[in-house]
């Protein structure tokens, strides 16, 4: 791919599912999860830089881009967080890192607090971009915020009413997911190359994709909501940043830096002048910060 020059492309499986991702650089290892309708892909324009400096892992989560994607067993905890991070943790295990650094973007976030909290000793640092911890997302959610972060409500209804929705039209959908979350002055076709959204529209063009898209969300309403009840009160341990679009839903709904407080005592970060997609709207906003946090 045009976009990875120089990364190696793998597949490894771990557990029951096998983990896409791409790896380039050397020295500490530096984790990146993706957020939705994307893949490892939407890394494109801050991962080369990051690779300078560590061996930048970018993967896959189950169910999305080529990861493998098994059929939910009804209860919703095939796609949990929980799952997820344990499938990226063992990935980091094979690969022979026992701890590593970690930023996700959106569910890829998600997963990532998530494997803070269950594997505290190997995460080292730990970066979130545009995103709350789901149980307070959630519990404080108010008009303004269900209409400006529609498309989690609208995945986690049940199936397969947003399976067969999605799947009439694959396209529209990602391009209307993607570009309702930019802010609105930018350039849609700068922010999201076209070999980056081609790659997020094949990807979901996989009906068992579109599946596990659904079945992340409704597992945020249920087993991960049981999961963070059973953990409200513990924080983070290692140091972390928090960064977000100021011109986003979370500014415009949330302190996100007091809601973030409350689980991490060691936190840094600021608002990007950008909306949801921090790495593809401001590529040399998010390099900066990564690299003076990370390093």
């Amino acid at each position: 791919m045009m976009l990875f020059q120089g990364f190696e492309t793998h597949d490894l499986v771990v557990g029951d599912v096998n983990i896409h991702f791409v790896r380039r650089g050397e020295g500490p290892a530096l984790l990146l999860l993706h957020g939705i309708p994307q893949t490892h892909v939407m890394w494109h324009k801050v991962a080369p830089a990051l690779a300078e400096h560590f061996t930048v892992i970018a993967a896959d989560l189950r169910g999305q881009g080529d990861s493998g994607k098994p059929r939910d067993t009804g209860d919703h905890s095939t796609y949990s967080n929980r799952r997820m991070a344990r499938d990226q943790v063992e990935l980091m295990s094979a690969l022979g890192f026992e701890d590593f650094c970690l930023a996700g973007h959106d569910i890829g976030a998600r997963v990532a607090h998530r494997m803070t909290l269950d594997y505290p000793e190997r995460v080292s640092k730990v970066a979130f971009l545009d995103i709350l911890p789901t149980l307070e997302l959630y519990e404080h959610t108010n008009r303004d915020f269900a209409l400006l972060y529609w498309s989690n409500f609208f995945l986690a209804q049940p199936p397969d009413l947003p399976e067969r929705m999605i799947g009439s039209d694959p396209a529209f959908y990602v391009q209307r997911d993607l570009f309702d979350f930019v802010s609105d002055d930018r350039d849609k076709d700068e922010v999201f190359v076209e070999e980056a959204l081609a790659e997020y529209i094949r990807c979901l063009r996989n009906s068992d994709a579109i599946h596990a898209l659904c079945e992340d969300a409704r597992a945020s309403f249920s087993v991960d909501h049981d999961h963070d009840v059973v953990d409200r009160h513990r924080q983070i341990e290692c140091p972390a940043l928090v960064l977000w679009g100021a011109r986003g839903a979370m500014e415009q709904c949330f302190d996100v830096m007091e809601v973030w407080q409350k689980k991490a005592s060691q936190l840094s970060g600021r608002a990007l002048d950008a909306g949801h997609y921090l790495a593809e709207e401001q590529p040399d906003q998010t390099i900066y910060e990564l690299l003076k946090f990370f390093k």
